[in-house]
């Protein structure tokens, strides 16, 4: 896995950091406020909250409750947001390494009002990921298994902290220790390694969800790790975009999220049949983003460009094996 590009960008960043006139203190703080919300948004997404991030900024920003939606996801938000403001707190303190006590602390505030009884403490009963055939170790096991993961975050780092970072969420998801939050406080970890190194956080996009799911459920399951390491890496390299946007005064943020395309969508698009589609994708030409609720997939509007690279190979009278070793 290539990290050259992450330190090069990471390295032109440096200046701003270091100097008395680096960017504007409102500047900074809008970027901050912008990551605290990304973030929260996205992380509990993932896990299935339903708040939209213009909601999000209004219960985490504001205070505001909206109308609808549960308790529980109004905590999820504040709870997040307050956790991870507490990462920042931690990384301002120049705190170097990373405890058990922290990690403890950091779940304990993801489930603070929501599972009191669980929150801050390691699961005691057998968990499974639900759709996943992943097995996860048995609850006696955790605090050793705990134990060896922090003494490896205490270790010196041979890899590159980007890589560290994606290997230390890798781990705890992996372990799963708590009974619920362990993808939220794996996600906060990881972000907290990477302020620590100087990189800003991953954001793990909605639209990139079931990439990421899979992903990890394929590392979990002995393939290799290579395609939960990019996914993280581009995640890094865009927040990297975002600061340096900001350092040259163009646009600091990312466009909205686009919607996602139902497969009969994303077909009448490219002048395509749903059979087709539905055939390169078990190929391993497309990969869909998401489902819906009833099992239907969702795909990203990028897999318009893509089917057209497709089509164009696909006229050069160019395999489908062939043609998906070029597109990768």
């Amino acid at each position: 896995m290539e990290f050259n590009r992450l330190t090069d960008k990471k390295a032109e960043l440096e200046p701003y950091r270091t100097q008395g006139a680096g960017l504007p203190a409102a500047l900074v703080q809008n970027l901050d406020d912008w990551f605290r919300v990304e973030l929260t948004y996205t992380s509990n997404a993932i896990e299935g909250n339903t708040l939209t991030r213009q909601e999000t900024a209004l219960v985490i920003e504001k205070g505001l409750t909206v109308g609808g939606k549960s308790l529980k996801e109004h905590l999820e938000a504040t709870n997040h947001a307050r956790a991870l403001d507490w990462v920042k707190e931690l990384v301002s303190s120049r705190q170097k390494t990373v405890s058990e006590n922290v990690i403890l602390e950091i779940h304990n505030l993801i489930l603070k009002g929501i599972e009191d009884s669980h929150a801050g403490h390691y699961r005691s009963v057998a968990v499974r990921i639900s759709g996943s055939n992943v097995i996860l170790p048995n609850p006696l096991k955790v605090p050793d298994l705990m134990d060896e993961f922090c003494r490896w975050l205490k270790k010196p780092g041979i890899n590159h902290p980007v890589e560290f970072a994606a290997e230390a969420h890798y781990r705890l998801v992996t372990i799963h220790p708590f009974v619920d939050g362990n993808g939220r406080t794996a996600r906060l970890l990881m972000n907290l390694i990477l302020l620590l190194h100087g990189y800003p956080p991953a954001i793990i996009r909605t639209r990139e969800r079931l990439r990421y799911i899979t992903s990890l459920e394929k590392a979990q399951l002995g393939g290799a790790k290579d395609d939960y390491l990019k996914l993280i890496a581009s995640a890094v390299d865009r927040s990297l975009d975002i600061y340096l946007k900001a350092v040259r005064n163009e646009s600091t943020t990312e466009p909205e999220e686009v919607s996602l395309l139902k497969i009969g969508q994303l077909a009448k698009s490219v002048d395509e049949t749903v059979r087709t589609i539905r055939f390169w994708t078990g190929e391993g030409l497309l990969n869909h983003a998401d489902t819906t609720a009833s099992g239907y997939a969702l795909y990203d509007p990028d897999c318009v460009l893509r089917i057209r690279k497709i089509q164009e190979l696909k006229k050069q009278r160019y395999t489908l094996r062939e043609i998906r070793e070029m597109l990768d």
